[in-house]
């Protein structure tokens, strides 16, 4: 409750302002709240922390479209991020021209779908280069073919499962592309009216530059809408980093191809032996039938075993692991 003041209080109070000692504007209260005109058409669902986020995200799947696109390319690809802001949904398709390249994508397991838009001078540059040629973009925009719509497809399927990496320090999503257009007007995945975050990459192929763009609906991000903060992000990252080491090489290791070879014996021959070798010709070597055989594994022999068949096919039994110090 304010203090009471006395008719003196009063009295001189009056007096400082009749003389114009004390200034009418220091009686307003500081602590008013400033008013803030709030638009209800576009209503703040994506903050600066949210949209800060995303850009860190997509920073990640920049370097990763740098690093996996060339080995399908052949060619040099360059991605980062651009800028990332806030828009309705309409905007953003209002946008795009006709033909453009839409990947919708199912953001599982969260609800609903996101869109990968990317540059058509991009698409016909990375046709051109699939299809052996230089990766360079037409002159003149027009549709696109139906090979040339399976070869994008095909390319859009490897951008989109690029995003599981980037995402997991915040949820473990499997996403999979669901269709391909090429009309915005077919690519009305929430209402128009809706709220969605469009991160902008800058790609290059080449000499090709063009802009990815990627939409994310606030109805599919509202689920981790808490976890998009830095904070978090870099706590995860961390955590993910503290992890068994150890363990995930293994994993790892476990799906690497190694070739291995059993060596029946070895014998030297003359040139002009070998070039006189004919089908059914027999070749001594320094074994006996019963011997066993060197196994090698990538350089390095690793096990002795005995020469056999399985399912009509040629084979060996392992009879003894061969140590390092052996």
């Amino acid at each position: 409750m304010s203090e009471v003041l006395s008719q003196a209080e009063i009295d001189n109070l009056l007096n400082a302002l009749s003389t114009g000692e004390l200034d009418t504007d220091a009686l307003q209260d500081q602590n008013d709240r400033q008013v803030k005109n709030y638009d209800f058409e576009r209503p703040a669902k994506f903050s600066k922390e949210h949209l800060r986020t995303l850009e860190i995200i997509y920073e990640h799947y920049g370097r990763l479209l740098s690093t996996n696109l060339p080995v399908y390319l052949r060619k040099t690809v360059q991605a980062s991020v651009a800028s990332s802001e806030t828009v309705t949904f309409s905007e953003f398709t209002n946008a795009l021209q006709t033909p453009s390249i839409l990947g919708i994508i199912d953001f599982r397991p969260l609800n609903g779908s996101i869109i990968l838009e990317m540059s058509t001078n991009l698409g016909f540059s990375m046709i051109d280069r699939m299809l052996g040629g230089t990766g360079a973009a037409l002159d003149k925009e027009r549709d696109f073919t139906e090979i040339e719509l399976t070869i994008l497809q095909k390319m859009m399927i490897i951008c989109v499962q690029l995003m599981h990496d980037p995402w997991k320090n915040v949820v473990d999503i499997s996403p999979v592309m669901e269709r391909l257009e090429t009309n915005p007007q077919f690519a009305q995945v929430i209402s128009p009216t809706d709220m969605v975050a469009i991160v902008t990459l800058n790609m290059k192929i080449g000499d090709v530059e063009g802009f990815v763009n990627v939409c994310l609906p606030f109805f599919t991000m509202e689920a981790v809408m808490d976890k998009l903060n830095t904070k978090y992000w870099f706590t995860n990252m961390q955590e993910a980093a503290d992890e068994d080491y150890t363990e995930n090489l293994e994993v790892m290791l476990k799906h690497v191809e190694v070739p291995v070879k059993a060596v029946l014996g070895v014998t030297s021959i003359t040139v002009a032996e070998f070039t006189t070798l004919q089908i059914g010709d027999i070749i001594k070597l320094e074994r006996n039938t019963g011997d066993e055989l060197d196994v090698y594994v990538g350089n390095m022999r690793k096990f002795n075993a005995l020469p056999g068949s399985s399912k009509e096919k040629y084979a060996v039994r392992v009879t003894e692991v061969v140590r390092e110090e052996e």
